[in-house]
């Protein structure tokens, strides 16, 4: 196991369990001294603004991102 120390304000994700990418310097004792911690979350994760547009079309994940394009639309 490694520690991390960091001090300042945690992602909305982090919750105890949670996967996280923190950013720092290894220090003694295989301490982490993190600058910046990321929380990681599956593939199945859909950021909060997307998920209320999807609510909003009536679609799920698989249809927004399936979804047909216009006539003549470029890809």
């Amino acid at each position: 196991a490694i520690g991390v120390t960091y001090t300042g304000i945690l992602p909305d994700l982090f919750r105890e369990g949670q996967g996280v990418v923190a950013q720092g310097v290894l220090g003694e004792g295989n301490v982490v001294n993190a600058r910046e911690v990321l929380a990681k979350h599956d593939e199945k994760y859909t950021p909060p603004e997307v998920a209320d547009a999807m609510k909003e079309n009536h679609k799920g994940p698989a249809e927004a991102y399936n979804a047909p394009q216009a006539e003549g639309a470029k890809s």
